[in-house]
């Protein structure tokens, strides 16, 4: 399966193209992007989504960031990992946060896979 470059792209992919270029302000999208444009439908959707999603609101962008680090990380998607610890890093990560991060990441997956294993009841000072 190859990705689909701009210059071979129906006017569909390239309009999504062009929105993701310019909302993130870079010369050329990246290969997620690329592959996700053999099925418009689900660039376009995908695209839409993360927008909306990563926008500003509640939570600055750099904590967007590292909360789907976490996740990429905890899914073990090496190209997730890789594209938003760069997102993190240009909004503001350290090195140090990052340690954190990943620290925090794989307590949270210990401590959760324990709490399953045992089967541990929620407390009632825990329940909304």
């Amino acid at each position: 399966m190859n990705p689909i470059e701009y210059a071979d792209a129906p006017a569909a992919v390239r309009a999504v193209y062009d929105d993701i270029k310019k909302t993130r302000n870079v010369p050329d999208v990246n290969n997620f992007w690329k592959y996700l444009a053999r099925d418009p439908a689900t660039l376009k959707r995908t695209w839409e989504s993360i927008k909306e999603i990563m926008a500003p609101g509640a939570l600055d962008p750099l904590t967007k960031e590292m909360i789907y680090l976490a996740v990429s990380v905890t899914n073990g998607c090496p190209y997730c990992i890789a594209s938003h610890s760069a997102a993190a890093r240009k909004a503001g990560m350290s090195e140090a946060m990052f340690g954190e991060v990943t620290a925090v990441t794989g307590m949270a997956n210990e401590t959760n896979r324990l709490a399953n294993g045992y089967r541990v009841p929620i407390d009632p000072a825990f329940q909304t």
